[in-house]
């Protein structure tokens, strides 16, 4: 299984992820990214580059995560930063699901964009063999700020699946506490599945959902019981209108804690005369799904429609 916990900066909290009324419910809202200048813009949004050898992290040596400049989510770790004279910064790792990679318009080569917001970070090259993991992300250092070592703080990860990660990815993401969400697939048999591969029933995978949090702001046991109450735990193999295995509620935990807050919860629900039809099983491999899965609702404006919130507890 890859770890996905990771040293996340202190100043990750400056990203808005919700409008909320003084009760404490989050309004429907688009998630709010730092504000750029038009230089930055034309980088991260029009995805130009920046003149080489200008970038102020270019020959950066200085312990710490670098981080996106426009969401604030962490994407490399110093460790992993080396010279490849070719005037930008270079990287022969990310942080784990940090970056995804896209075919670029040039068709020849591989875009770079943090898997949070999509904001353009640069290309990623493959047997330079400029280090032993003989992969460099060429990255504009106007994409990225840094946080040093000394200002970071630990961050936690769940692995939740309740019908359509759209909808499940909507509420996390609007929670106190949660810093970064992805959509993928876990649960399954085949490396690497593609979504047609997963709704074909084959591959055994379900549509899950990575939450990554703070620890200090929420705690796992507060985000499994929004997980109860935001989809129907009582539902087998489907979610409202979505049938199928790949829509089935599951709780993937990574340690017993999570495990036994996990089936505490789910006695709970039983008490109180819900059915739970939930699987209780270790994480696997999480495979990260397609860009255009990620943050669905926000990117179209849509709202879910097969999850809401319920309050079950």
């Amino acid at each position: 299984m890859r770890s996905r916990q990771f040293m996340i900066p202190a100043m990750m909290m400056l990203v808005i992820f919700a409008v909320r009324h003084s009760s404490g419910k989050a309004q429907d809202t688009t998630m709010q990214y730092n504000k750029l200048t038009t230089e930055e813009e034309r980088v991260i949004l029009q995805k130009e580059t920046e003149k080489p050898f200008t970038g102020k992290y270019n020959t950066h040596k200085e312990a710490g995560t670098y981080i996106c400049r426009q969401c604030n989510a962490p994407l490399y770790k110093s460790e992993d930063k080396f010279d490849s004279h070719c005037g930008w910064p270079s990287f022969d790792d990310e942080i784990p699901g940090a970056v995804r990679r896209v075919p670029d318009a040039d068709g020849i080569r591989t875009e770079i964009v943090c898997a949070n917001c999509g904001g353009h970070l640069g290309h990623v090259f493959l047997g330079e063999g400029l280090t032993a993991k003989n992969t460099r992300h060429c990255v504009n250092s106007i994409s990225m700020g840094f946080i040093a070592s000394a200002d970071e703080v630990k961050t936690a990860t769940a692995y939740f699946a309740g019908g359509c990660f759209w909808g499940v990815e909507h509420f996390f993401g609007r929670a106190d506490g949660v810093i970064t969400t992805n959509v993928g697939y876990m649960g399954g048999q085949k490396d690497n599945p593609t979504y047609g591969e997963v709704c074909s029933g084959k591959t055994g995978h379900a549509e899950a959902v990575e939450v990554v949090y703070d620890p200090t702001k929420t705690t796992f046991e507060k985000l499994a019981r929004l997980f109860f109450e935001i989809h129907d735990p009582t539902q087998v193999d489907r979610q409202g209108p979505d049938i199928g295995d790949q829509y089935r509620s599951a709780v993937y935990f990574q340690d017993d804690e999570q495990k036994e807050i996990t089936l505490q919860l789910i006695s709970l629900l039983r008490i109180k005369g819900f059915d739970v039809a939930t699987e209780v099983a270790p994480a696997g491999e999480f495979w990260a799904a397609e860009e255009y899965h990620q943050e669905y609702y926000r990117k179209t404006g849509k709202q879910p429609y097969c999850h809401g919130y319920v309050k079950r507890f």
